[in-house]
């Protein structure tokens, strides 16, 4: 039980090693290395209690032992090789103060850490001194060989969600070929990459670093980052990510990060801080901890002055091992942690993952979170005396220095058009409202209606006939508005299902909030059956609408690209961050991150922080069964041997260990796309806007 009592990695030693050899190869872990050493030590002893089991019957009964003297030196060997590492981990904890598991010092900051598995080996320990001191060499030796058994099959059913989660740790690419400047390549250490280097990456191999494809074209697994199963296909200019795996063709990358900057490295630091967190319930125990065994220890006592019958002391405190309370709530967060890892989603600490399953209003940005974000220019109308090219080359050349979607189709749109698109010579951009840019000798404007109109720029007379449903904008110069530029974005496939299912697990407010025109805003929302929605909304209205929300009593989740969405994150009870590869900004203002942009992970986030809470509960109800159980069969029916409770102790953490593997599974069933005509959903119903008031009101639940 040791080997897992934590149920935590030495995710940092993981992580810090990283492998920084000049060649691939695997280590096996401190844990592994010793459960295997004690498995043995498990077969020799067993062997040899069997011996002496047949030795007993052969021989004569020999005083003090109560069996024969063979059987007995027999026995007592095997009980030092059985016993003594269980003892030795005890007595090492006691001295050192240091917590005996094999999960490494990484995972115990703090002096009271897991201080619960130390007072088990001590429990364990003394029922295994005492069976010694009284000669009971068979049942010392039955007893720790049913520990170490129990051991090893609850480290082997453990170490699967843990391995999980390691091998992500472990992925990180050890070469890379670099381009030289003068032709050819050399082969380096991939941890010796810099910003601005050229490498190349072929069928098969690691990409070493986040970087922007230069040259080449090839279908490349992102799976270790994003959990999607689907390789995507990507050219020149698009972004490539650390640890994904080339699969087709032969790209040329220009390095922009790399190693611990890298979105690996980003993730795999997630990985080792959520690792080193613990549920509200564990926190608990760990405050009570110091005091169990003194208790223990004080009820042995009274049961040995009244009956003075050490088999009874020692049963009690095989039975009072809380080798399952231990193991009921990590075992379970390790497993959820590699189930929601699998999917791409990372959870920065578990107490998050806990909050998760009571959020009953999602507050949603538009543009990339629930529409794919990727807009098209389908209509320009300047005025009069404007054409067409000259609107969309002012605005381009406006938007240009920007990075918002809006911002990006334009652009696309100029280059798409063979439009000279000039630099411009000043800009300034206006969060939520627009930018200010000097092209060719002439102010531009671009954004907002609204946002000109503050500019003192009219916007009267322009013909809007043809805007519904667009998100717009509009275009001024020289203090005088040249027309403006129509806009549409498509709602993210299977985002309406996934409404569905939140509306099904209790989300009662599914709210979207954008800075966009009213009529796009009012489309999807009514596509997608949300609650409500607000449009034409200011980066400080959002944060607003959280609070409005959690003063009405909600627990509130706030979902968006972590860009503009800072004030309004860190106010959510549970701040979400999607498409968060290659984000740094989105990874860090986030206490979740998902690195795809498939809105089917909330849903499974919800459920299995709600299964996963579950789960805790069932481990911990069950084991406090069964020491009731135990304890009332002992003193009332005396039935309860300590070889009994040897293996009893050893099934109810087996029992609580496959509980939580459940968990590793959670997740199988859900796809990464949704095809838009698969989706069946509720009938359409009005959506009722919110005001735009401060603070924002929505209707009442």
């Amino acid at each position: 039980m040791a080997q897992v009592a934590g149920a935590q990695m030495n995710l940092e030693e993981a992580h810090d090693h990283e492998h920084d050899h000049d060649h691939d190869h695997s280590h096996p872990i401190e844990s592994e290395q010793k459960i295997d050493t004690k498995i043995k030590l498990a077969l020799v002893g067993g062997m040899m209690l069997i011996t002496a089991a047949i030795a007993n019957f052969m021989f004569d009964a020999s005083p003090p032992f109560g069996t024969s003297i063979q059987s007995a030196i027999l026995a007592a060997i095997a009980s030092i090789l059985l016993g003594g590492p269980i003892v030795y981990d005890a007595a090492k904890a006691m001295i050192t103060g240091k917590c005996p598991h094999d999960h490494g010092p990484g995972d115990c900051d703090h002096d009271h850490e897991h201080e619960g598995g130390a007072h088990m080996e001590e429990l364990v320990a003394l029922a295994i001194i005492a069976s010694f001191a009284s000669y009971q060499f068979l049942e010392c030796g039955a007893v720790a060989f049913f520990m170490l058994i129990a051991s090893f099959i609850e480290h082997r059913t453990a170490v699967g969600a843990q391995q999980q989660i390691e091998a992500l740790i472990r992925i990180t690419p050890t070469r890379a070929r670099r381009l030289l400047s003068g032709g050819g390549e050399e082969e380096i250490d991939a941890a010796k990459l810099v910003p601005g280097d050229m490498v190349i990456v072929r069928p098969g191999d690691k990409i070493p670093g986040d970087g922007i494809i230069r040259k080449g074209n090839s279908a490349i697994n992102q799976a270790n980052i994003t959990g999607e199963s689907v390789p995507v296909e990507k050219t020149i200019g698009d972004e490539a990510f650390s640890g994904t795996i080339n699969e087709t063709g032969v790209v040329e990358i220009e390095i922009t990060r790399a190693g611990k900057d890298s979105t690996l490295g980003r993730v795999q630091n997630l990985i080792t801080q959520a690792s080193a967190t613990k549920p509200v319930v564990v926190r608990m125990l760990d405050r009570y901890a110091g005091y169990y065994t003194p208790v223990v220890l004080m009820i042995a006592a009274i049961v040995w002055f009244f009956t003075q019958d050490l088999d009874t002391c020692i049963t009690l405190l095989l039975i009072a091992c809380p080798c399952a309370i231990i193991l009921a709530a990590p075992t379970a967060m390790v497993a959820a942690l590699s189930s929601a890892s699998r999917l791409g989603v990372y959870v920065k600490t578990v107490s998050d993952l806990e909050v998760a399953r009571f959020v009953s209003a999602i507050v949603f940005d538009k543009t990339g979170t629930l529409t794919v974000g990727e807009l098209t220019v389908s209509k320009l109308m300047p005025v009069e005396g404007v054409n067409g090219g000259d609107l969309l080359r002012t605005c381009a050349a406006a938007e240009k220095g920007s990075k918002h979607p809006v911002a990006k189709a334009v652009v696309r749109m100029g280059e798409k058009a063979k439009l000279n698109v000039p630099e411009a010579d000043e800009f300034e951009e206006v969060t939520g409202r627009g930018v200010k840019a000097q092209i060719e000798g002439h102010e531009v404007l671009v954004g907002r209606e609204a946002f000109l109109q503050d500019e003192g720029v009219a916007t009267e007379g322009l013909d809007m006939s043809s805007s519904e449903g667009m998100s717009l904008l509009f275009v001024a110069r020289d203090g005088k508005v040249i027309g403006w530029v129509g806009m549409e974005d498509k709602v993210r496939p299977g985002a309406a299902v996934v409404m569905t299912e939140l509306e099904e697990f209790g989300v009662k407010r599914r709210v979207m909030i954008t800075g966009d025109r009213r009529s796009p805003a009012l489309r999807v929302a009514q596509e997608l059956h949300l609650t409500d929605f607000e449009a034409e909304a200011l980066p400080g209205d959002k944060l607003e609408l959280v609070k409005m929300l959690k003063s009405k009593g909600h627990t509130v989740a706030v979902i968006g690209d972590g860009v503009n969405d800072g004030p309004a994150l860190a106010a959510g009870d549970v701040s979400i961050a999607m498409g968060a590869a290659g984000s740094d900004v989105a990874i860090h203002t986030a206490t979740i991150a998902l690195m795809n942009n498939n809105l089917n992970r909330i849903p499974f986030l919800l459920n299995l922080s709600k299964k996963t809470v579950t789960v805790i509960r069932q481990n911990l109800l069950g084991t406090l069964i069964y020491i009731l159980a135990m304890v009332a069969a002992l003193f009332g029916l005396g039935i309860v041997t300590p070889l009994v409770a040897a293996i009893a102790h050893g099934v109810s953490s087996i029992i609580v260990v496959f509980n939580s593997a459940r968990l590793v599974r959670e997740g199988e069933n859900v796809i990464d796309h949704v095809p838009v005509e698969s989706e069946t959903v509720a009938p359409r119903r009005n959506v009722e806007r919110v005001e735009q008031v401060k603070p924002v009101a929505v209707q009442p639940a």
